[in-house]
C-alpha cells in the first residue's frame, strides 16, 4: 500500500496539487473552516447508537444522584482502575485525537511536542499531587488550596481560575465537534455546535459525575481501540517499519513542494524538514514556554484534579494515576503514527482535498480522513462516533468542574458560609451548567477556524500560571499565606490571559490584526506568566505580616500530616 500511495501521488496528485499548493499547511494555518458535505448515514447510525446508549447511562446515573457528593464525585465510589480509564477518557480529548494528528500532519516532528508535553505532566501529578489532593479535598481543587487559608478570597480566586481554564478548554472541544458533525452530517457549523452543547447539558444536568465517569470510560475504550486499529493499519502497510513510513512522508511533502513550484533541492529540503524541529516552534523561548505550559498545566486542570475526589482512598488515587499514565502514554504514541499516516494516505488522495487544496472539513479532520483511507466507510463511521464521544465526555467533565466551582466554592462556601443544603447547591450547579453550555456554544462558534490542539495548549498555559503555582506552594511551602496565594494566583491568571490575547494566535489569527503586529511575539505565555505567578506568591507571602498570615503558617503542620497520612480524610470527604 505504501508504493500504491506513492504511485497515486505521482499519477493523480501532481495535477491536483499543482492547482492547490496550499495543501502543505503551515503551523499557523491549522484550523481550516469545515466544508459542508453530503450526509454520512453510517456515521449517523453509529452516532445514534452511542448517544442512545449514553442517555440510558445518564438515566441510570440520575437515579443514583441524590446528594451533592453524588453529583460532584459519584459518592467517592469509583475504583482506581475505573478512575484511571475515566481520567484517560477525560484527558484524551478532541485536541489529542484530532488536533495532534493534524499538527503532526502539518508540521511533522514538531507535532511531537504536543504528545510529549501532554504526557510528561503526569509524573508531577503522580509524585506531588494525587495522594495529597485525595487526602485534603472533598469536591474541588479549591478545597485543597483553601485548606489552611481564609476561605473567601482563596475560593474566589480558585473559582475564577477554574472558569477561565474551562472556557478555553471548552472552545477547543466545541470547535472539534462542530467541524466533525458539519463534515459528516451536512449540517451548518453553528447547528452542529448547538447540538453538542445540548447533549452535554443533558449528561451533566441529570447524571452528574456518575454518568460523566461512565461516558468517559466507554469513550476511552472505544478511542484506544479505534486509534490502535488505525495505527496498526498504517504500520502494516509499511511492513511495520517506521523508517519506511517516515521516508514515504518525506517523499509526499517533497512532492507537494515540487508541485507548488519549488526547485528540486528546495522541494527535497521541504520534505526533510518534517523530520526536524522548527516548523511550528521557531525559537527557543517559545519552545521552552510551550513545553512548560503542557507539562505543568496538567497539574492545574480543574476537571482532571476533580477526578481524584471520586475514589475512596489515597491508594486508589495513586492507582488511578498509574493506569491513566499507561493508557495516555500508549495513546500519544499512536497519534504520532496517525499524523504521519495522514501525510502518506490522506495528502496523496485528491478525494480528501477540497478545490483549494486543503483537507475537506479543515485540517482538524486529518484523523477522520485517515480512518476512511485505511478502514472504509464503516470504520469512518466508527471513528467519527468515537471522536464525537470523545468531545461529549470531555465537555461533560469540563462543565461539571465549572459548575462545581460556582455552586460549591462560591455559593455554598462563600455566600452560604458552608451551610447550604445539598438540594439548593445542586440547583445552583444545574443553573451554572446551563449557563456554561450557552457560553461554550457561543465561544465554539466564535473560534471556528482555530486548531483545537493549540486552543487547548492555551488553556494549559493558564492552568500552569494560575492554578498550579497556588496548589504547589500551598501544599509544599509552609510560609505561603492567604494573600500571597490570592495575589500571586491572580497575577498569574491575569498575565496569562492578557499575554494569550496579545499573542499571534489570538491577536492575529482570531482578532484579525495584520501578521507580525501582535504585541507579545511568542506562541505561549507560560514561561513569563508562570514565573509571575510563582514570584507573586513568594513575594506577597514574605511581605505579609498580618495576623492571618501567622495562622496560615501555623496551619501547615496539620495540613502536612493530613496530606501525607490521610488522617481525617475519610470523614471530611463524606458529605
Amino acid at each position: 500500500m505504501s508504493s500504491l500511495a506513492r504511485n497515486l501521488f505521482r499519477t493523480l496528485g501532481g495535477a491536483a496539487l499543482l492547482a492547490a499548493p496550499t495543501v502543505a499547511l503551515a503551523a499557523g494555518d491549522l484550523g481550516g473552516q469545515a466544508e459542508q458535505q453530503p450526509t454520512n448515514w453510517t456515521a449517523i447510525i453509529m452516532f445514534a447508537v452511542f448517544v442512545i446508549g449514553t442517555l440510558f447511562i445518564t438515566k441510570w446515573a440520575a437515579a443514583r444522584t441524590k446528594s451533592a457528593a453524588d453529583f460532584y464525585t459519584a459518592g467517592g465510589g469509583i475504583t482506581g482502575f475505573q478512575n484511571g480509564l475515566a481520567i484517560a477518557g477525560d484527558y484524551m480529548s478532541a485536541a489529542s485525537f484530532l488536533g495532534i494528528s493534524a499538527a503532526v500532519m502539518a508540521s511533522g516532528f514538531d507535532g511531537l511536542i504536543y504528545s510529549i508535553g501532554f504526557l510528561v505532566g503526569w509524573p508531577v501529578i503522580t509524585f506531588l499531587m494525587a495522594e495529597r489532593l485525595r487526602n485534603l479535598g472533598k469536591f474541588t481543587f479549591a478545597d485543597v488550596a483553601a485548606f489552611r487559608f481564609a476561605q473567601t478570597p482563596v475560593r474566589i480566586f480558585a473559582a475564577s481560575g477554574t472558569l477561565v481554564v474551562v472556557a478555553f478548554y471548552l472552545i477547543a472541544q466545541m470547535v472539534g465537534a462542530g467541524q466533525l458533525i458539519k463534515l459528516l452530517f451536512g449540517l451548518e457549523y453553528w447547528i452542529a455546535v448547538v447540538i453538542v452543547g445540548a447533549l452535554m447539558m443533558i449528561y451533566v444536568l441529570f447524571g452528574g459525575m456518575t454518568a460523566t465517569t461512565w461516558v468517559q470510560i466507554i469513550k476511552a475504550c472505544l478511542l484506544l481501540g479505534g486509534a490502535s486499529f488505525m495505527a496498526f493499519m498504517v504500520m502494516w502497510n509499511y511492513g511495520f517499519s517506521p523508517e519506511r513510513l517516515f521516508a514515504s512522508a518525506v517523499d509526499v511533502k517533497a512532492g507537494i513542494a515540487s508541485a507548488g513550484g519549488a526547485a528540486p533541492e528546495q522541494a527535497r529540503q521541504s520534505g526533510l524538514s518534517i523530520m526536524a524541529p522548527g516548523n511550528f516552534i521557531t525559537d527557543p523561548i517559545s519552545a521552552i514556554s510551550f513545553g512548560m505550559a503542557l507539562m505543568f498545566g496538567t497539574a492545574g486542570l480543574p476537571h482532571i484534579l476533580m477526578r481524584f475526589f471520586t475514589v475512596p482512598s489515597a491508594k486508589e488515587a495513586r492507582k488511578s494515576v498509574m493506569w491513566a499514565t499507561g493508557w495516555i502514554g500508549y495513546f500519544y504514541l499512536l497519534t504520532f503514527i496517525i499524523g504521519f499516516g495522514a501525510i502518506t494516505f490522506v495528502l496523496t488522495d485528491p478525494s480528501f482535498l477540497d478545490p483549494r487544496g486543503g483537507l475537506i472539513g479543515g485540517s482538524n479532520m486529518a484523523a477522520v480522513h485517515l480512518a476512511h483511507a485505511v478502514g472504509g466507510n464503516i470504520f469512518l463511521g466508527f471513528i467519527s462516533a468515537v471522536a464525537f464521544a470523545t468531545i461529549l465526555a470531555v465537555v461533560a467533565g469540563l462543565t461539571l468542574s465549572g459548575a462545581s466551582a460556582v455552586s460549591h466554592d462560591i455559593y455554598s462556601t462563600i455566600l452560604k458560609d458552608g451551610k447550604a443544603d445539598s438540594a439548593s447547591e445542586l440547583r445552583v450547579s444545574r443553573i451554572t451548567t446551563v449557563a456554561l453550555g450557552i457560553l461554550a456554544v457561543a465561544l465554539g462558534i466564535a473560534f471556528e477556524k482555530q486548531n483545537i490542539a493549540f486552543m487547548v495548549s492555551l488553556a494549559f498555559a493558564i492552568a500552569a500560571s494560575a492554578n498550579f503555582p497556588v496548589l504547589f506552594l500551598s501544599i509544599l511551602w509552609k510560609d505561603t499565606t492567604t494573600w500571597g496565594a490570592v495575589i500571586g494566583g491572580f497575577l498569574g491568571l491575569i498575565s496569562s490571559v492578557v499575554l494569550t490575547v496579545l499573542s499571534p494566535s489570538v491577536w492575529e489569527a482570531t482578532l484579525g490584526y495584520a501578521k507580525g503586529s501582535a504585541p507579545f511575539p511568542y506562541t505561549s505565555p507560560a514561561l513569563f506568566s508562570m514565573t509571575i505567578g510563582f514570584v507573586g506568591i513568594w513575594l506577597f507571602s514574605v511581605l505579609d505580616r498580618s495576623r492571618r498570615a501567622q495562622i496560615d503558617r501555623d496551619g501547615f503542620l496539620a495540613q502536612q500530616v493530613r496530606s501525607e497520612t490521610g488522617i481525617g480524610a475519610a470523614k471530611a470527604s463524606s458529605h
